[in-house]
């Protein structure tokens, strides 16, 4: 009996779920073509950095929307956090606008401490999200 495929993954190699996982994991975390490459490796499942990729840029935008879509809301009221850290020896400031949940809605890293250009910033960014 012949398996029945899904006419989006037509002529491709692998099944539609070994192509909708490699496509999940690029999207649903932050990991590079070559970290998915290698978890598909660990299951045994031998793939290139570039057919990731290409699966990413034909499959990727519906898992992207997915995902956007299962977000929680933003809340309509944020403050800006401020954190001085140290990037190659040199102090910079991490400026993070979080609404009253915990959700981050923006990050900015400033080399100068200037905190109206950072709220100016996230302003925009949080509400351009609402």
């Amino acid at each position: 009996m012949k398996s029945t495929r899904h006419p989006r993954y037509a002529r491709h190699r692998f099944l539609a779920e070994v192509i909708s996982y490699a496509v999940w994991l690029y999207f649903r975390f932050p990991l590079s073509l070559r970290m998915v490459m290698e978890m598909l490796a660990v299951c045994g499942i031998l793939v290139s950095h570039e057919t990731v990729r290409q699966w990413a840029l034909k499959f990727g935008q519906s898992f992207a929307n997915q995902i956007r879509r299962r977000a929680p809301i933003p809340g309509d009221k944020w403050h800006l956090d401020e954190v001085v850290i140290s990037i190659a020896g040199r102090k910079r400031w991490l400026w993070m606008a979080v609404d009253q949940h915990g959700i981050v809605l923006d990050i900015l890293v400033q080399s100068r401490r200037s905190a109206t250009a950072a709220s100016v910033c996230c302003a925009s960014c949080s509400r351009s999200r609402a």
